[in-house]
């Protein structure tokens, strides 16, 4: 009879913890409904922000984050001279991903490119934050007739020993397991952590107080971001050796954006030791953390307008 009872409680424990998820990702949802346009795609269905005219600008967030991490305070100034196109990646925001499709850094790079076919875009500056700028990275190496440049900020573009230790938690191998875990503990413990977890990404500044709508950061009280994010975490380990190796044959002009005291990634080994192994990177170092696009959002976006300049020749 104790077994039974244990085995109850137990069960009621899990499907509280389902209910409460499934609460959270309501909640999130209507805090922050979609806010742009969706194209149905080859391993899915992406939805992106355009805005604007003039060459295309494709902004690519990070390790679970989601467009609006631009939309803060990059997309709409960049706007007014570019025709700037945010999107939510694979699995993120309320971009979905076909069952059983491929996930690897290259996979999401080649739907980008297919977003650009589906837009009738013939080529267009990226721009990659954080993972986002690995997946760039790899979207150049894979289609360089497409991408006029690069503008990098705060990359992933060496393979890191370990994942940063507020990522430690989404270091899930098992597709199974990650999915039980998003859809039960994983909500309540980003909640716990959230404090802790804002500090350190965004450190040594402070995350803004409306990070959370204005910036989406209230998308990672949904269960899927969790999962893609551990999903993507797995993909670093898998795809990153493959696309250091492609780096010697890049043509694509590569300019990167470090804050110096990125608490994320190493702004060394990611940033001054990119221009060794990719030639003619072209490295901007400043004061700041690892979420420049919110804190420092006049100077990315100066960044990122003067490499779109550079690759269509408006400015020298």
């Amino acid at each position: 009879m104790l077994v039974l009872w244990l085995l109850f409680l137990f069960f009621m424990s899990m499907l509280g913890l389902v209910l409460f998820a499934s609460f959270s990702n309501k909640k999130a949802e209507q805090f922050l409904p979609p806010a742009g346009q969706f194209a149905k795609l080859s391993q899915g269905t992406l939805h992106y922000l355009d805005e604007g005219q003039g060459t295309a600008v494709v902004l690519v967030h990070g390790l679970a984050g989601n467009f609006h991490n631009f939309t803060y305070g990059v997309s709409k100034p960049l706007s007014a001279q570019y025709r700037v196109i945010a999107v939510d990646r694979p699995g993120c925001g309320y971009s979905k991903r076909n069952p059983h499709a491929d996930a690897s850094l290259e996979a999401q790079a080649d739907t980008l490119i297919e977003l650009l076919d589906h837009l009738k875009i013939e080529s267009a500056v990226f721009v990659g934050h954080s993972l986002g700028g690995a997946i760039s990275l790899a979207a150049a190496q894979r289609h360089p007739s497409r991408i006029k440049a690069l503008a990098l900020i705060a990359p992933l573009t060496h393979q890191p020993e370990s994942p940063a230790p507020v990522f430690k938690p989404l270091d899930i191998p098992s597709p199974v397991l990650r999915k039980l875990i998003g859809w039960t503990f994983a909500v309540p413990g980003t909640l716990l952590r959230m404090s802790t977890s804002l500090k350190f990404i965004f450190g040594p500044e402070k995350a803004p107080a409306d990070f959370a709508i204005r910036g989406g950061g209230i998308m990672a009280l949904k269960p899927q971001t969790f999962i893609t994010a551990s999903s993507d975490l797995q993909q670093v380990k898998a795809c990153m050796p493959n696309i250091e190796a492609a780096y010697a044959s890049m043509t694509t002009p590569v300019h990167v954006l470090y804050g110096r005291e990125d608490r994320i990634l190493s702004a060394k080994l990611n940033g001054e030791d990119l221009a060794q192994r990719l030639p003619g990177t072209q490295l901007t170092l400043i004061n700041g953390g690892h979420m420049l696009p919110v804190t420092q959002a006049e100077v990315t976006c100066q960044f990122i307008a003067g490499v779109a300049g550079k690759a269509t020749g408006l400015a020298p």
